[in-house]
């Protein structure tokens, strides 16, 4: 199965990641890379191109919460969380801990907005 999904679409998730229900890849997860360990909340969209992985000299793996928007061309690599309800941008790379409704952005990602409840 990981080798038919890699040959179409040029993809590596492996079945041992645990991906929440509801989550969805967009493009049909062209270019998706996913650690074997890596833990993905439920409602989750992942654009184009997204790796989620781990960094040198760093056994532990991201966990992401629930409600999370990956842009297209994001990494979030590293023993980091991501809160709920966060939104990561195009091309951004996360190094650093995502508290719940926040916007990050950037090489290397920074919060660039807490959400509230009006927005």
């Amino acid at each position: 199965m990981k080798l038919l999904i890699f040959l179409i679409y040029n993809s590596s998730v492996p079945y041992q990641a645990k991906i929440g229900k509801g989550s969805h890849f967009g493009y049909g997860g062209i270019g998706v890379v996913i650690h074997r360990n890596s833990v993905i909340g439920k409602n989750c969209q992942l654009g184009s191109n997204v790796t989620i992985g781990g960094r040198s000299g760093h056994p532990e793996v991201p966990v992401i919460g629930d409600d999370v928007y990956l842009a297209t061309g994001c990494k979030i690599l590293g023993p980091i969380k991501i809160g709920n309800n966060v939104t990561v941008g195009a091309n951004a790379v996360v190094l650093i801990n995502v508290p719940d409704n926040s916007v990050v952005a950037g090489v290397p990602a920074k919060i660039i907005r807490i959400k509230n409840e009006n927005t």
